[in-house]
């Protein structure tokens, strides 16, 4: 994969479906055909919509199986969860047969986005397709402007706003998703994967504390954090990319309420976590990007971050987007392709 691949951008916060809007009208330019606020299809077989009943109220099972059909493209789905409806946009591979098992990726939008935006801010269905995995979009539900807000466990919403008391439980929600998943696709329970955007990375970070027998990997972009308490039963390897110039989340932490220590800190709080050596090797891996990694961890495990010099809040990797909106996250750049750099973390990294 070519680590300076463009793909479609994205952001947070205010006028989240302004900037997938405007994304997509680039994407127009670049090859792709992902649009904001509709679902696309790579095949015949793909349906723009579908009703999906839960395998339970919350919890999911990890054990159905749906393998045996194929059907390929992109599909929105309301999911019956716990008495709500949840919205999933799925993009399945265009070589995916229903025969073999695949990897699945959970990929979690930012506070006051959408599932839809997400999709096209990170421009992931194109690394799917190329490399065989299913990706899933989920969305969150606590109402924020145009879009959504996770419940990130013991942490406040941007703005230092409270969680709603009747607020669902993402982390259960999305453990979940995996086996509601698996008794509609051919899923491989060893590659499952987490990743996600500033409020959706924060809640990647949460899920490898929480439900590491469920996800295998995670990689938090602009929002890694180590929580506390954090559960996990195993090490969990993690990577991350963050930009020096982050107005939303700085990378130096003393942000907002649920944004305090430094990324570098959170880093080594994971490499702690996963009984790596305290000392990390640094290198330049692209001209402006740092790259810390921490190896020789408990269960092979790594825990890398790629520290990006001059971005701002961003998914590092996509084609230039407005000053409009840079102006709001920050700086921009293509010196490293996130997509294709998590999905070779990812394929190096299953459940041992």
């Amino acid at each position: 994969m070519n680590p300076t691949r463009r793909h479609p951008r994205r952001g947070t916060l205010v006028g989240w479906l302004a900037i997938a809007t405007t994304t997509a009208l680039l994407l127009g330019s670049c090859g792709k055909s992902a649009s904001a606020g509709t679902t696309s299809s790579s095949s015949s077989s793909a349906t723009s919509a579908a009703t999906v009943p839960a395998t339970g109220s919350a919890t999911g099972s990890a054990t159905g199986s749906g393998c045996g059909t194929a059907a390929s493209g992109t599909t929105t789905l309301s999911l019956p969860v716990a008495g709500r409806t949840r919205i999933v946009i799925l993009h399945v591979p265009s070589g995916y047969t229903g025969n073999t098992k695949v990897p699945l990726v959970l990929n979690m939008h930012g506070s006051g986005s959408t599932a839809a935006a997400q999709e096209v801010f990170t421009g992931m269905d194109a690394t799917s397709d190329a490399d065989g995995f299913i990706v899933a979009y989920p969305q969150a539900l606590i109402p924020d402007g145009s879009g959504f807000d996770w419940n990130v466990p013991g942490q406040p919403l941007v703005g230092g706003r409270s969680v709603p008391a009747n607020a669902p439980n993402d982390i259960q929600f999305l453990t979940g998703l995996v086996g509601t998943l698996s008794h509609r696709y051919c899923i491989d329970h060893n590659r499952v994967f987490a990743t996600g955007f500033s409020g959706g990375a924060r809640t990647a970070s949460q899920l490898a504390c929480d439900s590491s027998a469920t996800f295998a990997a995670v990689a938090p972009v602009s929002g890694l954090r180590r929580p506390v308490p954090c559960p996990t039963t195993r090490a969990v390897p993690v990577i991350s990319f963050h930009g020096t110039a982050d107005p939303v989340d700085p990378y130096n932490g003393n942000g907002q309420a649920y944004w305090t220590y430094s990324v570098p800190q959170a880093a080594a709080d994971w490499a702690a976590q996963d009984g790596c050596p305290a000392a990390a090797a640094t290198s330049q891996s692209d001209p402006g990007v740092m790259l810390t990694a921490y190896a020789g961890c408990r269960g092979g495990a790594q825990v890398q971050l790629y520290t990006i010099s001059g971005e701002g809040h961003e998914w590092p990797g996509g084609p230039h987007l407005p000053r409009a909106v840079t102006r709001l996250l920050g700086p921009q750049s293509t010196a490293v392709d996130a997509d294709s750099v998590i999905w070779a973390f990812f394929e190096a990294h299953p459940l041992p």
